[in-house]
């Protein structure tokens, strides 16, 4: 199996592609314009594409509907502490669509890039 990637759609390649490098630490490593870009973090792959343009992600599906930002299908980054990055989120205005929420496996929140996707951010349960 070849390299796997997660698309987003933005409404803004631009702002999302700082958001992701400058918030998340995401290198950008290809954007050849204003309706895609490609970054990496690790083994990840993350697809930007404006919410129109001349690329397929943006085309139209058959009965009409257009893609769009936003829903709640994301990826997870995991962060050593997670309530350390969530400040230094707040600070940076990033949107949060909630709390801290705390479960057996560890805690997570979720936030929004500038287009309104979601990213998980994971700290995981000590072990042992």
């Amino acid at each position: 199996m070849g390299t796997v990637s997660v698309r987003y759609i933005v409404d803004d390649v631009d702002a999302a592609a700082a958001f992701y490098r400058d918030r998340l630490g995401f290198e950008v490593k290809f954007q050849p314009g204003p309706g895609f870009a490609m970054l990496s973090r690790g083994d990840l792959r993350l697809l930007l594409s404006a919410v129109s343009g001349p690329g397929g992600a943006s085309q139209p599906m058959p009965d009409g509907r257009r893609p769009e930002p936003g829903g709640w299908n994301r990826f997870q980054i995991e962060v050593a502490d997670l309530a350390r990055t969530a400040e230094e989120l707040r600070e940076a205005r990033v949107t949060f669509r909630g709390a801290i929420v705390e479960g057996r496996g560890g805690r997570q929140l979720l936030i929004e890039d500038p287009a309104g996707n979601p990213v998980e951010l994971f700290e995981p349960a000590p072990r042992g």
